[in-house]
């Protein structure tokens, strides 16, 4: 494996590799793409390689294929136990001919992330966690939030590839990981936040107060927060369950934070009962339903819901 490259930047016309082709990283390649980017694709899915091929990306048989091709490769996909498949399988990346610079955008804690970092830096590979915030709307708009852990050097090379996608870019630290623990505290307070907020609403909803009006009232005072203004106000009170974001990822990253925070020895009370609330919206139907879904187990116990109806 040569090291890597003295230049600063990722150079325009270079080919990129992708592995994961979902709800968000499809958006993301298509924006590689518009800045004139060259893409090796993997996913196991062909059906959402067709629009990328069609623009003229390159499909590859296995993520080493695409490491065999390309010197800066992310991936995007759902779980830990998939990340480490990619990477460290006997077809990962990690035995490719050409990467130098792995991007995991993924969300898999900073436990794994050390794992990968260095594993991979054995093969003269530098490894960047650089999970992602914004949800669908944000890969779609190239809005996304990257916080990014590992090689200074590595992240300089990569930030005009995360520009492509992100708006806002932040080299979190040095310390392979850190990028992963300010995502968990991230969704650790949105999933918080949503319960929290719900279980007032629902409060003051069959207290007599209107949703609407309340709504309002608490998104122009102190009680604001992303929950109440882009979820509860934003979908919710519409009667729309589609913020973006799969239940079953919600409550894996919950469950990451409780872990993490487990091994580092801080208390994680809340977290603890914000998991439940999304176990038990688990239980209640499909997985890969959007995590605003965990509002509806709230809504049945209030026996009210967030359009203003209740029910005695």
């Amino acid at each position: 494996m040569s090291s890597l490259p003295t230049h600063s930047a990722a150079s325009l016309n270079e080919t990129i590799g992708f592995i994961g082709l979902g709800a968000m990283g499809q958006k993301m390649a298509h924006h590689l793409l518009d800045h004139g980017y060259g893409l090796s694709l993997y996913d196991p899915n062909p059906q959402v390689l067709g629009p990328l091929l069609a623009r003229g990306a390159h499909n590859h048989g296995s993520p080493r294929d695409v490491a065999n091709h390309a010197r800066i490769v992310l991936i995007c996909v759902p779980t830990p136990d998939i990340v480490e498949h990619v990477v460290l399988g006997d077809a990962g990346i990690i035995h490719g001919e050409q990467v130098e610079i792995l991007v995991d955008h993924s969300t898999t804690g900073p436990s794994m992330a050390r794992r990968v970092a260095l594993a991979l830096r054995e093969r003269g590979i530098q490894a960047l966690d650089a999970p992602l915030a914004g949800g669908v709307a944000g890969a779609l708009n190239g809005t996304l939030s990257v916080m990014v852990g590992g090689d200074k050097s590595a992240y300089q090379q990569c930030e005009p590839v995360f520009a492509c996608f992100g708006k806002k870019i932040e080299h979190i630290g040095t310390t392979p990981g850190l990028g992963q623990t300010l995502k968990l505290v991230n969704n650790m307070i949105v999933g918080a936040t949503l319960v929290a907020t719900s279980e007032a609403l629902l409060f003051g909803i069959k207290s007599g107060l209107d949703p609407r009006q309340m709504l309002e009232m608490l998104n122009a005072s102190t009680a604001r927060s992303f929950s109440s203004e882009q979820i509860l106000a934003g979908t919710v009170m519409q009667r729309e369950f589609d913020f973006g974001f799969r239940l079953d990822l919600m409550r894996k990253d919950v469950r990451l934070f409780l872990a993490e925070a487990e091994n580092i020895g801080t208390p994680a009370f809340t977290c603890a009962v914000v998991k439940q609330f999304f176990d038990q919206a688990m239980n209640e139907g499909d997985a890969a339903r959007d995590m605003t879904h965990v509002v509806k187990v709230i809504e049945k116990m209030a026996g009210a819901t967030i359009d203003g109806q209740t029910s005695s």
